[in-house]
């Protein structure tokens, strides 16, 4: 269990969540092995499949605190909140800003900042651990491309010309990405990115690991009360979780892309994983889903220090947190939504 932004996350499977007068009590096998002050939380996310007693629930709907359920896998299943409060002022803002263009770049801009600064810094990290291994002027120009990119997004005022630099950054960033998988080039290489389907299995592990993250990202958004259809960046579309596209944007680098190269570069991934189609295509066999998701789940719980909170946490939450930054930017509790940007 953490507290972090005055919201307790509760990453453990098997607590149950009471109340014990005016406290929140965690426990395990009818054991308490936590307590926390109701007064001090603003919200609640529990990733336990035990759940929460109904004084709890109706003690945090009275009280106005969100209390937000997931599977252990970061599923979204529900969420709890006050008859007063709700989410209807937040989501409000939400739609507000969203209708904005000037207000939808300010959001948009710090995200795709964000997705630059790690997209060099990926780049920046093969050029330093694999210097022998890859063409470091290549590398040295690349990162420059990025670097230079950096102030244009952040002082970037229109959606479209915004798109454009984070078009011309993932041009640069994927111009090396093949250079940065360094064994197995006979089945994993990146020539392009290509999807819907996937036609190589280096496509065919991006694309997983993007669709998590998405998930991820909705759950993270939908636990906090924003609607993670209505985007900033990306605009609506029926059936597009566009806000999750956004928050997601900053995340592939550092999350997904070096979690891919990882499995590739460390032999984790094999041809055997794959099932290559006569019509090009290239899909995961079950067996091969089941290694990623696997070291997938493992990755979430490596801790780091968040840049902005200079805290310790799970890369599983760094979506929920980076949802509750994004929630009190909208509240107006912030200045400017801050990106992730990883070290």
């Amino acid at each position: 269990m953490r507290a972090l932004l005055n919201t307790l996350f509760v990453t453990s499977e098997d607590i149950y969540l009471a109340l014990d007068g005016e406290n929140i009590t965690a426990n395990r096998g009818g054991e308490t092995v936590a307590r926390y002050p109701l007064h001090t939380l603003q919200s609640i996310v529990s990733f336990s499949y035990a759940g929460a007693s109904p004084a709890l629930m109706g003690a945090c709907a009275q009280r106005g605190i969100g209390l937000a359920f997931c599977t252990p896998n970061g599923r979204f299943l529900a969420r709890i909140t006050g008859e007063s409060q709700g989410n209807v002022l937040l989501r409000r803002q939400q739609y507000r800003t969203a209708d904005d263009p000037a207000q939808s770049c300010r959001v948009a801009r710090m995200m795709i900042l964000g997705k630059l600064y790690n997209a060099r810094w990926s780049v920046e990290r093969t050029r330093r651990d694999h210097a022998l291994r890859v063409d470091g002027e290549r590398f040295v120009a690349v990162s420059a491309q990025l670097q230079g990119l950096l102030p244009q997004a952040a002082a970037e005022t229109s959606l479209e010309s915004l798109r454009g630099l984070e078009g011309a950054g993932a041009t640069a960033y994927f111009s090396v990405l093949d250079e940065m998988i360094l064994q197995g080039k006979e089945t994993f290489f990146f020539r392009q990115r290509s999807r819907r389907p996937p036609l190589d299995a280096f496509n065919a592990l991006l694309s997983f690991a993007y669709s998590l993250l998405a998930h991820d990202c909705a759950s993270a958004l939908e636990s906090v009360g924003l609607d993670a259809y209505v985007g900033f960046l990306h605009r609506d579309r029926p059936g597009r979780e566009s806000l999750a596209l956004d928050l997601m944007e900053e995340l592939r680098p550092c999350l997904a892309d070096r979690f891919v190269l990882t499995l590739v570069n460390n032999r984790v991934m094999k041809a055997a994983d794959f099932d290559f189609r006569e019509s090009g295509a290239v899909f995961l066999t079950k067996e091969g889903r089941r290694t990623f998701l696997q070291h997938w789940q493992s990755r979430k719980r490596e801790t780091l220090t968040h840049p902005f909170l200079e805290e310790k946490l799970p890369w599983g939450l760094v979506p929920y947190v980076q949802s509750l930054l994004l929630a009190r930017y909208l509240r107006g509790d912030l200045e400017a939504y801050p990106p992730f940007l990883w070290k």
